[in-house]
């Protein structure tokens, strides 16, 4: 079984950083890619930022050069530095990991997701 526990998400104002981490626990092999997406209510699920084992990064363009996506592989965890934040940002931001569980077989698990609420 495979967990991933987010953290980090809460209230700031406009302009503000905050950091969200997500931290992957259980029995697999590797972790592959890891990401963030994010969803405010009646919009599609928006993937936000994601980084592959290699360390290589992809944005999406209303965040590039505000958030930066990295990942710690000692501690199986992945980061999201958010800054310069906007109210357009607001939204339950979620983790989502690639695991390889066994030889030839990755899932795709999810985090429970964390609220992050930017005030004007």
């Amino acid at each position: 079984q495979v967990q991933l526990v987010e953290s980090g998400g809460g209230l700031v104002q406009a302009g503000g950083s905050l950091r969200l981490s997500c931290a992957v626990s259980g029995r697999f092999i590797i972790i592959n890619a890891m990401n963030w997406y994010r969803q405010t209510p009646g919009k599609q699920l928006e993937m936000v930022a994601g980084i592959n084992s290699g360390g290589t990064t992809n944005y999406a363009e209303s965040v590039k050069g505000r958030f930066t996506i990295s990942r710690v592989n000692v501690n199986n965890t992945v980061y999201l530095q958010m800054n310069s934040l906007k109210p357009e940002d607001t939204a339950v931001y979620f983790c989502n990991a690639d695991v390889a569980v066994a030889r030839f077989a990755s899932q795709s698990y999810w985090g429970q997701g964390t609220q992050v609420t930017v005030s004007s």
